[in-house]
């Protein structure tokens, strides 16, 4: 049996607590952009419902850029904030001629910081897969933690987050199948009439035709279902001003490589206990400019039209990219 030594075994503990640092700061990342002219291999721009407007490969010499797993806009479709899976912040603005993304500026990337001041992926909670925007700030959802988080204000860079979900149905998912995709819906959403969180599981643990969704209020949450289809998992969902929800989903298998699916059903339609399965908008596989599309973000340009901002999550593979796509709400194709 080793004695104990508490005194000194407390000393180094709080020396090393007061050297080390309580975050760290937000650091200036230059992004490479390189157009991606075709979406589909046969050149098609309008598929499904969905019109490509235009896309960009992007990179930067910096180590924690990449991984791209959550993204919201402004009005404007300009300024973002994203974050990714080793717990960063990515904070910057889409530069643009129209519609077609041309590259980002005043990029900044800093760790996402717990309730203690130090960041979230030194306590094992770097897996940041989902954000929304709420009327107080933001919400994020932690993989194999499996727990929801709020940071409040405009501007979380510097913000202390509070853990407001864990436990219960989030435990049961998978280990790395947790929450994929974060949604504010104000109003009136079943019973809750200033809105609600909603939030959806990459896949369900036990059912392979259901994905699974929560309404999270107070700590609690109602469950709903999401119909899912072989092969497609839930990776973001964002709300459009008309109301309508889309659902980002992907594929992947060796057989058949990548795929992305677009699916859209009203906000209505989410309701505890509620089985939803919507429309299938938009579909592509290995023959688009594609990769691992995770993070889903909406705005409405100047001429009315909804337009869905898309970008992958390369899980920093050295084959793998990160690709950011715009694509309009239109019509389905002729």
């Amino acid at each position: 049996m080793t004695p104990k030594r508490p005194a000194l075994g407390i000393g180094l503990g709080v020396l090393l607590a007061l050297a080390a640092p309580a975050g760290a700061e937000p650091s200036r990342v230059t992004v490479v952009a390189t157009p991606i002219r075709a979406l589909m291999s046969d050149g098609r721009v309008r598929v499904g419902h969905l019109e490509y407007r235009g896309g960009l490969v992007l990179a930067a010499d910096n180590k924690d850029f990449g991984g791209i797993s959550g993204l919201t806009i402004d009005a404007r479709g300009e300024n973002f904030l994203a974050l990714t899976d080793r717990g960063h912040w990515l904070r910057g603005r889409i530069v643009s001629n129209g519609d077609a993304p041309t590259g980002l500026a005043d990029v900044v990337i800093a760790p996402i910081l717990g309730s203690d001041g130090r960041p979230l992926a030194d306590q094992s909670r770097g897996d940041t897969e989902s954000l929304a925007r709420t009327p107080d700030g933001y919400a994020i959802g932690i993989e194999r933690k499996q727990e929801i988080w709020s940071f409040k204000g405009d501007d979380p860079l510097d913000v202390k987050g509070q853990r407001i979900a864990s436990g219960g149905p989030l435990a049961k998912l998978g280990y790395n199948e947790g929450i994929e995709a974060l949604a504010w819906l104000p109003g009136k959403v079943g019973a809750a009439k200033g809105g609600v969180l909603v939030a959806v599981a990459e896949k369900s643990p036990s059912n392979e035709n259901a994905l699974p969704g929560y309404i999270v209020t107070g700590g609690k949450l109602a469950p709903f279902t999401i119909v899912r289809h072989p092969d497609f998992d839930a990776t973001d969902i964002a709300l459009a001003p008309d109301g309508s929800v889309y659902l980002l989903e992907r594929r992947f298998t060796w057989a058949t490589g990548v795929g992305m699916r677009v699916r859209r059903f009203p906000a209505s339609d989410i309701k505890p206990g509620a089985k939803i399965d919507g429309e299938i908008i938009f579909t592509a596989d290995r023959t688009a400019q594609i990769d691992n599309m995770e993070a889903l973000a909406i705005h409405v340009n100047a001429a009315g039209e909804t337009i869905l901002t898309v970008i992958s999550d390369d899980n920093f593979s050295s084959i793998q990219r990160t690709l950011l796509l715009r694509f309009a709400v239109v019509g389905a194709e002729n």
